[in-house]
């Protein structure tokens, strides 16, 4: 039985092929800030909600995201650069004309970059199909002219999607989506033409959720990160898991928080078996290895 729209087949993780991933590693881990530029006067397409809370500008809200660009980012930085993360950004790309600074760092790091839209306030669902996909030629032609990097994959803008969006992705070589959080493991997606796959992001070990202004809320975020790896962790001894944390510049590099970071970050790299990776990185190596035995599985499981 095909499910989720027809894109992509039911396999329960019990009973497919094992992943074996680069060095015997059990856990392919990647971190994913998201580094975002949100409009202080957005054209307004109808569909805006929850931004803002209040007529425009809210600058309240505007505000807030621009101090991970001002001050947060550069405070994340410290955690990561003392464990040599090499991080796969969730760009809005208009970041990389705005703040040259931040592309200057990221470029520097050699960090991977996927595509979160141009602007965080600039959705796909309202799109025509010719608009969505000029969409995409945009954010490969913005990514390449700043950075010479060629972009692979996509964390939808606000998350926003159309039925459309991976038949369009696949069409112009784009190989990832990281919208469909449906499992520990890539996962091919069904468009129709090329090779696309899901790569596991996160919306449960994600800061924009968890921090929530309540007690004990970076203590319980660095705990459930930590709790999750050793998990992942153990069953990876059998077939190779995937980990994402999700970060936003506006809420980790907060002075009170940022060391909650530094802490989830000794405990899984202090282990070894852990693939440090980029979600680029990820997609490619599966594709190469696993596409299509996965593929064939899941006919063998949907009949």
């Amino acid at each position: 039985m095909a499910v989720a729209p027809d894109r992509y087949d039911y396999s329960p993780i019990i009973d497919r092929p094992a992943i074996k991933w680069p060095n015997g590693a059990r856990v392919a881990f990647w971190v994913a800030p998201n580094v975002e530029h949100y409009e202080y006067l957005p054209e307004f397409d109808g569909l805006r909600d929850p931004w803002p809370r209040v007529p425009y500008p809210d600058v309240q809200q505007y505000a807030f995201r621009d101090y991970g660009n001002r001050v947060g980012f550069w405070r994340m930085l410290e955690p990561l650069d003392k464990y040599n993360i090499k991080c796969c950004v969730s760009l809005n790309l208009a970041v990389l004309e705005h703040y040259p600074e931040i592309k200057d760092a990221m470029v520097e790091r050699k960090w991977d970059i996927m595509s979160h839209g141009i602007y965080n306030t600039r959705y796909l669902n309202t799109l025509s199909e010719e608009e969505e996909r000029e969409f995409y030629r945009d954010c490969i032609a913005t990514l390449k002219r700043e950075t010479g990097q060629q972009l692979k994959g996509m964390l939808g803008p606000a998350l926003s999607n159309s039925e459309r969006t991976p038949d369009l992705m696949a069409e112009v070589g784009l190989i990832y989506h990281t919208d469909w959080n449906h499992d520990d493991q890539p996962v091919p997606i069904r468009v129709s033409s090329g090779k696309l796959v899901s790569v596991p992001y996160s919306v449960e070990l994600n800061d924009s959720g968890m921090f929530t202004r309540t007690p004990n809320e970076g203590e319980y975020f660095a705990q459930i990160c930590k709790d999750q790896f050793d998990r992942l962790y153990q069953e990876g001894a059998e077939s190779g898991r995937v980990m994402c944390i999700a970060l936003h510049p506006f809420l980790i590099g907060q002075p009170h928080r940022v060391k909650y970071l530094e802490d989830l970050l000794a405990h899984i790299m202090g282990h070894d078996g852990v693939w440090q990776t980029t979600a680029d990185e990820i997609a490619e190596y599966y594709i190469a290895n696993y596409y299509d035995a996965a593929v064939e599985d899941g006919k063998r499981t949907s009949v």
